[in-house]
């Protein structure tokens, strides 16, 4: 798994020069947009939430001494939950609705790499946002589940909330990554099978997704552009994976 991280995140060098070479640009203005204004949203539930989250919480304090420092902490807390459930709803509402944009872009990318080698299995834009959805809802359902025994490591001191801060960062790399190499999987499997391709390479994805989370770190230049070099990346690196597939198939 961890050769296969690696190569995973390699894919990210060359992602600006292909986007460049390719024109590809232009295809990125829905979902940069789609992007900026889903965390615009997270980020002022967060603003806003958090507060009323703490006043709730502050119930639970029986003293009056310590009350608003209590306060205080369950303000912060809340507002870190909110946008810790915010950037997993964050990445498949993106995912999802930006799929009848990034999976044009990631056959362009396949044509490029393959010439007349390149598979093409024509879908409409509503069957891409179809697949689309479907495929980030059950990711989102996982994850979440996978999330919240997660999240109670943090109630033991010091150890377990680095280990949460750790299995928190890689799940959500594996689901991003998991999203964005379905915009090619698209074209060759089935749901199911997608499925199964990406559980076979869980390191790929994660390596992937890694990526896609530390952009998010970066303030709006971050948001803007996690889409297109993230897809990018990962459609090369998917490409890769299939052939050596397929090649082994062959030889088996």
């Amino acid at each position: 798994m961890i050769k296969g991280i690696l190569n995973g995140l390699q894919t990210y060098r060359t992602s600006f020069g292909l986007i460049s070479k390719l024109g590809l640009w232009k295809y990125f203005a829905i979902p940069m947009a789609i992007s900026l204004i889903t965390a615009s949203m997270i980020a002022a539930s967060a603003w806003g939430f958090s507060d009323n989250i703490g006043h709730w919480v502050e119930q639970i304090w029986p003293w009056e001494t310590g009350r608003h420092a209590f306060f205080i902490f369950a303000e912060i807390v809340s507002a870190l939950l909110i946008i810790a459930i915010g950037l997993i709803l964050y990445k498949h509402i993106i995912m999802a609705l930006s799929a009848p944009f990034m999976s044009p872009v990631s056959e362009k990318i396949e044509a490029h790499l393959k010439g007349k080698n390149h598979t093409h299995r024509d879908t409409s834009n509503t069957e891409q946002l179809i697949r689309g959805i479907r495929i980030n809802v059950r990711n989102l359902g996982l994850e979440l589940l996978i999330t919240l025994p997660i999240l109670l490591l943090n109630f033991i001191p010091i150890i377990g909330s680095i280990a949460a801060t750790i299995l928190l960062f890689l799940t959500q790399a594996y689901y991003a990554g998991f999203g964005n190499m379905d915009y090619t999987l698209e074209r060759h499997f089935k749901y199911r099978e997608s499925v199964d391709f990406v559980k076979r390479n869980k390191g790929q994805a994660i390596g992937n997704g890694i990526v896609f989370m530390l952009f998010l770190i970066i303030p709006l230049v971050g948001i803007i552009l996690v889409l297109p070099i993230s897809v990018t990346a990962a459609t090369v690196q998917t490409i890769k994976l299939l052939d050596k597939d397929h090649h082994t198939s062959l030889t088996a």
